[in-house]
């Protein structure tokens, strides 16, 4: 699959969403055209990151059918909205299987997609999650239909280890918002984090809280080494290192991927507060797949648009996809699609480190091969991502 033909493809953005009308009653999948479900949460708490995702997935889903499709038939999304809520999401996923839906795209919040394990089990229908991070999506229980794009948090304490380590960080505080997004995420990241350092304090407040101070004061009273800011992003992140930056600046600051991801809120920082400041990015500047989808992104979306990883992850879950549909051969039969989609390896990322591919297995449903697909970013004075973290880097291989 080129990358060269987004452009052309603007003025017939509808192509990939309508396509082509099948026949097939409810949950019956049409032969003459493969319907991809997105659960895009576009209006709810995850809709920073999951709206830049379904974007990218929407442009794919174009490129492959300018190319002719997948086996010679058309690709259509079909799209629901569970809004982050892991309430909403069961019945969501059933919509898109009435949908005659032959997989799934979750671009929604960790819950949602820790809510959607079971009901794609119950229904066969296997699911990717391009930008969740919890590794409770791609493991047992219930994991015979739920896949995983980006490297896992069990990685992500990895590569937070190695740099306390290196560093002599002994002690960790937390400051979180309290969506459920991130309540799971410090859940499954606290135990491997206390491996390697103590965790003195764990804060939560709202994600639409209007002052962090007291939240902010009970973390840095416990005079940490480092400071981890685990949020969705946006507001709460820009507030809790404006917050830090003022009470708290000796103490090396840490965050997880979303605030490399949002570039519209950079500028929301007080000037300076993010200097040092270093994130979990999934963007390498050696890796020249990443370059390409980037400029052929901007055709689409403007010169001065800022890849994100969700984009680079969204597009390769759409390429892991169409490998699959191409191995099974038949779009219809859910089951086989989901057995095509653990023989699928070898795939060249669009993000991470230039050596970084994609492979599922029966018993792996976790797509990156290596550490590779993470880079530790630091800011720089200016509010904005200035490069590679110097003092440490996961190793690649």
């Amino acid at each position: 699959m080129r990358l060269g033909r987004l452009a052309a493809l603007a003025v017939t953005a509808a192509v990939g969403t309508l396509g082509v009308t099948g026949c097939a009653s409810a949950g019956e999948m049409s032969p003459e055209e493969i319907v991809i479900g997105l659960d895009e949460d576009s209006t709810g708490p995850g809709a920073s990151y999951s709206t830049i995702a379904g974007s990218t997935v929407r442009l794919a889903v174009d490129l492959v059918n300018a190319d002719g499709g997948i086996n010679g038939k058309p690709v259509r999304l079909a799209v629901e909205n569970d809004e982050s809520s892991p309430t909403k999401t069961p019945s969501i996923i059933r919509k898109l299987v009435d949908d005659g839906s032959s997989a799934v795209l979750l671009a929604t919040g960790s819950g949602s997609v820790i809510q959607a394990k079971s009901v794609l089990q119950q229904s066969e229908i296997p699911a990717i999650a391009p930008v969740v991070l919890s590794d409770a999506f791609a493991n047992k229980p219930d994991n015979g239909y739920s896949f995983m794009i980006p490297n896992s948090l069990k990685q992500y304490a990895e590569v937070y280890c190695g740099a306390f380590e290196k560093m002599g960080y002994k002690t960790l505080g937390i400051l979180g918002d309290a969506s459920a997004s991130i309540d799971g995420i410090i859940k499954t990241l606290r135990p491997a984090l206390e491996k390697c350092v103590t965790v003195t304090a764990v804060e939560k407040a709202p994600v639409d809280a209007a002052d962090l101070t007291a939240q902010a004061s009970r973390v840095t009273g416990t005079k940490p080494d480092a400071i981890l800011v685990a949020s969705i992003g946006g507001h709460f992140e820009i507030l809790a290192h404006n917050t830090l930056a003022k009470i708290y600046p000796a103490a090396q600051r840490f965050s997880l991927a979303s605030i490399g991801n949002q570039p519209k809120s950079w500028a929301l920082a007080d000037p300076g507060a993010l200097t040092g400041m270093v994130y979990m990015g999934s963007l390498s500047a050696n890796n020249p797949r990443t370059a390409v989808l980037a400029d052929e992104i901007r055709k689409v979306k403007g010169a001065d648009y800022q890849l994100t990883a969700y984009d680079a992850q969204a597009y390769d879950a759409v390429m892991m996809l169409k490998r699959a549909f191409e191995i099974a051969g038949d779009h219809t039969d859910r089951t086989k699609v989901r057995d095509a989609l653990q023989q699928v390896s070898g795939v060249p990322a669009t993000f991470g480190q230039e050596g970084l591919t994609l492979s599922y297995g029966p018993d792996d449903h976790l797509a990156p091969d290596s550490l590779c697909g993470l880079v530790l970013v630091e800011f720089g004075p200016d509010n904005k991502p200035d490069g590679p973290w110097a003092s440490y880097q996961p190793p690649c291989g």
